[in-house]
Formats: structure tokens, sequence, C-alpha cells
């Protein structure tokens, strides 16, 4: 492959880690204004042309007055507020059908030019089959506040974002390995070794904050640094509270919530910490400037990420403070971007290196 063709396929990938980035955003946004359910038919094809006069919108709107959320939630909803509401959902589909595009064109015509080795072409199968499977777990997730509760459930939201970020990563991860080559990694294997299990913990951060957001649990305790006034709130302590009930039933029963954004918390703390001793690691070891600037990056965004996690639970006062959240949600994927940066960078150590360590 010629550095030419490397470098087009480079910005091709890389437009597609920024279009699932801004996916990932509308669904947060989706979500924080509770507009996923507006569209209650899932239609490829037809879906793409939104309502265009009195009678389609008419026709979409008693679609979603037959939904559990509309009578148990949004009852006597005027037409420009379901409007509002549609527009997000519409966006969030919209979008991802432009994905579709901007991926598949290319890719075909790079197969045309021969431009992808063999090799590249079973990765990007990979990343085919992840953003389908993405796809219809949205769907999933959205049936399942079609039926008897009026909002999506909680941990079908949560394997949603979560094949989204995995998603998003992998492409990134690809994306990386056509701007970047042999000469930029570093060889260290204690750093690499600290740096996975640092993304493996913000990983499981991550998939807390897709309860957080399904649960709705900052609702619970909208205050800081105690929870309520106490370290850890009352109903975690009683072990009669400790049932599969419980968390099957978050939404009429306080427990998983509370047990959500408690996890969520103390794990914010953890990997503060951990991220401020990786920090000081890397400028021990002597790094190179890319992983050093790459290390500096990953400690700031994560004193912002943690700086806009306590605002936005101070302000879930009786509602979602939407914007906080949303904020709060793209800072997280920019920290998980930097994190996959560092272990991109981290590769692993040839036998001479191993020798030397020991």
């Amino acid at each position: 492959m010629t550095g030419s063709a490397q470098k087009q396929i480079g910005w091709w990938l890389l437009t597609g880690v920024v279009m699932i980035y801004f996916q990932i955003i509308l669904g947060g946004i989706t979500r924080l204004t509770g507009s996923g359910l507006s569209i209650t038919k899932w239609e490829i094809v037809t879906g793409t042309v939104p309502p265009l006069n009195a009678d389609d919108w008419s026709r979409e709107f008693d679609k979603y007055k037959a939904t559990p959320q509309y009578h148990k939630l949004n009852k006597g909803m005027t037409l420009g507020e379901f409007k509002f509401i549609y527009f997000w959902e519409y966006l969030h589909r919209l979008w991802a059908r432009l994905m579709g595009f901007v991926f598949a064109i290319p890719f075909a015509v790079f197969l045309l030019q021969k431009k992808l080795s063999a090799a590249l072409i079973r990765k990007l199968l990979v990343l085919i089959v992840l953003a389908a499977v993405a796809a219809a777990f949205g769907w999933l997730m959205v049936q399942s506040g079609l039926v008897d509760r009026p909002w999506v459930d909680a941990y079908r939201l949560m394997l949603h974002l979560s094949l989204a970020l995995v998603t998003f990563g992998y492409c990134l991860w690809l994306c990386l390995s056509e701007f970047f080559s042999q000469r930029d990694f570093v060889y260290n294997r204690s750093l690499r070794k600290f740096a996975w299990a640092l993304l493996g913990l913000l990983s499981f951060q991550l998939v807390l904050g897709g309860l957080m957001s399904g649960m709705r649990a900052g609702l619970l305790y909208p205050t800081f640094p105690l929870m309520n006034g106490r370290i850890i709130p009352q109903v975690l302590l009683s072990i009669s509270n400790w049932t599969p009930v419980a968390f099957l039933h978050y939404d009429t029963n306080i427990f998983a919530p509370a047990l959500i954004q408690f996890t969520h918390r103390l794990t914010a703390y953890v990997l503060t910490v951990l991220v401020v001793i990786f920090f000081f690691r890397i400028r021990k070891a002597g790094a190179n400037h890319i992983l050093q600037a790459g290390g500096r990056l990953l400690l700031l965004v994560t004193i912002a990420q943690v700086a806009l996690g306590i605002l936005t639970v101070l302000h879930f006062r009786g509602e979602v403070p939407v914007t906080l959240g949303v904020l709060h949600q793209a800072v997280a994927i920019v920290l998980l971007s930097t994190m996959l940066f560092v272990v991109f960078l981290l590769r692993k150590s040839s036998p001479a290196d191993y020798a030397d360590e020991r």
C-alpha cells in the first residue's frame, strides 16, 4: 500500500470516528430529552423521509399517543412538543443512515482500486458487524419502552451504549494504525499492563454511566461529596435489599439506582487516583514526546470529567440536567479516546526488551 493510499484510508476512518462520536452524543440527547420512543417503527428505507404535512404529523402523533410513555408521562402533550422529541430521534436515526453511506461508498471505491489489504478488509468487516449489531440493539432497546414501561429498559440501554462505544473504539484503533508507525511506539511492559488495566476500569465506569442514565439514578442523591449526608446510602446496608427483584424493578425500588450511583462515584475516585499515578509513571519512564503528550491529555481530561460529573449530580434537582449530562457523556468519550491512544502507543516489547527488564 502506498503512503498516499494509507493516508486516504486514515482520513476516511477518522471521518467514521468523528461521525460515530456525534452519533453517540445524539443518542445521549435523545435519551436525556425522553425522545427515544417518539418514532414507534423501525423503517430503514421509508423512515428516511420525515412527516411533510399536517396529516403526516397527525398520524405520527397518533402512533405515539398509543405508547405507555404518552399515557403515563406525557399525556396532554401538544403537537409542537411532540415535534421537538421527534426531531432528536429522527436526527439520531438519520445520522446512522448517513454513516452507512459515508462508510459504504469509499469502502467500495477502495476495494475497486485495490487499496485495501486482505487483513484490513477483514478488520473492516468486523467493524461493519459491530455497527449492525449496535443498530439492532438500538431497536430492541426502543421496543422495551413501547409495551409496559414508559421508558426504555436501562439494561438494554447500557448494552446499546456499550456496543456503540466498542464500535467507536475499534474504528479509532484502525484509524490510529493508519497514522502511526513503529517508530512512534513505546516498549514498556509495566506501563502497558498499567494502561490496559486503566482501560478496563474506564470501560466498567462507562457501563455504569449508561446504567446511571437509564435508571435516572442521579435524581436520588443530588449532593456531593456525601450522598444525602451519608458515605454509603442506607438502602445498601440492608442485606434484605440485595435481591434479583430489586435489580429488575429498579423503576419502583431505589436499591439498584442507589447502588449504581455509589459504585459510579467510587470508581471515579479510584480511576482518578490511578490516572495521576500513571501520569507520573510515564514521566519517570522518560517516554517519547507523543506518549508524554498522551499522558498529559489523559490527566487533564480525567480532571475535567470528574468536575463535570460533580456538576451534573448537583444539578439533578427534580429533573435531568440535559446540557450537563450531554457534556459529561461527550467528555467521557474523549477520555476513552485518549486512553485508547495511550494503550495503542504502548506495544508489546520484543524478546530483547523483556531480557533488559529482567
